[in-house]
């Protein structure tokens, strides 16, 4: 039997149209929000006071693809930190770091809710950066940017109060090392089982400037993205922390 000529001329092509059709369905993110993330088994949501920052931060819609673009648009070069990304704005400068986006998803939940005078980060030598540009939303982004130029990880240590009771932890509450080199990261949802136990959801920004994404469970894929906090040591794709480094505003 004659092989056919014309299958082993475009089967090279064929295979690398599939292999990129699967890497990009691979790459699509199914969930509209981050609410629309689902739990482990057993667990579940409770429901949120509708203006609190924990409803505000589960109902952040998520983009379809899981892509982390640098502040230049160019893809990160390590794309494995990631369970999906968050949809807002990461501006066009390298400013947009770790303790700034904490700082961004606070600010736009005061903003959203119109509580203008209650938007105010403070720098290393406890200035105060207050937002009084009320609804303009060309305003505010250029106070983002000056916030976050004078502002980081060490300064929103500082300004953020220690965690009484670790389960009492909720959404809003960081995960935050201060220092040169620092990190923060957020939790964005939670979810409960029958025994109270808690899951959780971590977010982030990183270096340089980056969209802000869910991170994967590096050490439990089973139950990746969410994590089972406290443990001693919480141990993220790209930083490790302790139960020490919890913040609450």
């Amino acid at each position: 039997m004659q092989p056919n000529c014309r299958w082993m001329l475009f089967a090279p092509i064929c295979l690398l149209l599939w292999k990129g059709h699967t890497e990009s369905a691979q790459n699509q993110n199914p969930f509209p929000k981050i609410k629309d993330i689902p739990p482990p088994a057993g667990f579940h949501r409770l429901p949120q006071n509708s203006h609190s920052f924990s409803a505000w931060l589960e109902d952040l819609k998520l983009k379809k693809n899981k892509t982390v673009f640098l502040f230049n648009g160019k893809p990160k070069g390590d794309q494995t930190a990631q369970f999906a990304v968050i949809d807002l704005p990461i501006g066009h400068e390298d400013l947009q770091q770790c303790a700034d986006a904490v700082i961004r998803l606070r600010a736009e939940w005061l903003y959203a809710g119109g509580r203008f005078a209650e938007i105010v980060f403070y720098d290393n030598a406890s200035r105060a950066y207050r937002f009084s540009g009320q609804g303009d939303r060309t305003l505010f982004e250029a106070y983002l940017r000056k916030v976050f130029a004078a502002c980081g990880t060490l300064s929103l240590e500082h300004q953020l109060q220690p965690v009484k009771h670790i389960a009492d932890l909720r959404p809003g509450d960081v995960l935050i090392h201060g220092g040169s080199p620092g990190h923060a990261v957020i939790i964005v949802d939670y979810a409960i089982n029958e025994r109270g136990e808690k899951v959780f959801l971590l977010a982030q920004g990183y270096m340089p400037a980056q969209d802000i994404h869910i991170l994967i469970n590096p050490n439990d894929r089973a139950m990746s993205p969410w994590y089972s906090l406290p443990d001693e040591r919480i141990e993220t794709p790209e930083w490790s922390f302790t139960k020490a480094h919890f913040k609450t505003w």
